[in-house]
């Protein structure tokens, strides 16, 4: 019977593996976080981008007949879509201006929330958590932008 009770006083108990479990957790670096959100969105966005390019005359009908954007002829929106998903998914990717080459992916964000499928407001408003957490926290270590701005310190001196 000591033994037992020797043996439970050893292990931690609940609480003190949830305190564990969460000091854990907050030790994932902030770096690490948007290396995965860049990888995830640059995926969604090349993806649909590529999809586009596949067959452009299938692009442009759905733009005429199904997303019927306001404002923009189908063509044009067909191609600015493209041309965004492409490339800011890719500069995102590269962690190459991020914080700036995720404002347009927000913008298609919205159009695509609020004009073609507002239906599927979840996926988009995940998207839109991601794209604004690498506007608040940047591209982190494992990118171009922070291997600019270490170049920039040790040339200039300049501190971000």
């Amino acid at each position: 019977m000591a033994t037992q009770i020797m043996a439970m006083s050893v292990r931690p108990g609940l609480a003190e593996r949830l305190h564990r479990a969460t000091d854990l957790a907050g030790r994932i670096p902030v770096s690490f976080l948007a290396l995965i959100m860049r990888i995830a969105l640059a995926a969604i966005f090349i993806k649909s981008g590529m999809t586009k390019l596949a067959n452009f005359d299938i692009t442009i009908s759905l733009f005429q007949d199904e997303y019927m954007v306001p404002l923009l002829p189908p063509a044009v929106a067909a191609v600015m879509a493209t041309i965004t998903e492409l490339g800011c998914a890719s500069l995102i990717l590269a962690g190459l201006g991020t914080r700036l080459a995720v404002l347009p992916l927000l913008g298609l964000t919205f159009v695509i929330e609020v004009f073609v499928y507002p239906e599927n407001w979840v996926e988009h408003l995940t998207w839109a958590s991601m794209l604004l957490f690498l506007v608040t926290q940047g591209a982190g270590k494992l990118s171009f932008d922070h291997l600019i701005r270490k170049a920039l310190e040790r040339r200039w001196g300049y501190a971000a």
